[in-house]
């Protein structure tokens, strides 16, 4: 029976996790806590702002929508942008990002061997072109 009540216990956990995890909005926290968000399916109305994983990667919804087949995160740069900073602070490889995920001032990538820091913010710009300084 102590089995029993230690699963339910688990399932009330995940419950207020979910719960919790649908009132964040910064992307660092999001990332941090990035299972407690489902899986993207279709048939499901998304609401701007949550989040969703999809193929083990984190993005934000940037429309309202229900979902279809097609329309997948990494097929629908206008519904979804994907999260590309790190939580934990790994310097993680530039990617080329939209104008609906840009970096941010402070944000660090690796490019071309070399990290790079953003001096601005809404860096879509690649690093030694425009917005960027080399760090190390």
């Amino acid at each position: 029976e102590s089995n029993r009540k230690l699963e339910e216990k688990e399932q009330s956990l995940t419950k207020v996790a979910k719960i919790v995890a649908n009132q964040v909005t910064d992307d660092i926290v999001a990332l941090e806590i990035q299972e407690f968000y489902d899986e993207w399916q279709t048939g499901i109305t998304y609401a701007v702002g949550q989040y969703v994983r999809y193929e083990e990667v984190l993005y934000k919804v940037l429309t309202a929508h229900t979902s279809q087949e097609g329309w997948s995160p990494n097929q629908a740069p206008s519904l979804f942008a994907k999260v590309l900073i790190d939580p934990a602070g790994a310097v993680l490889n530039w990617e080329q990002p939209d104008s609906t995920n840009p970096y941010m001032k402070g944000d660090k990538v690796m490019f071309d061997g070399k990290i790079y820091e953003s001096e601005v913010d809404n860096n879509v710009w690649q690093p030694g072109v425009y917005g960027w300084k080399e760090v190390i």
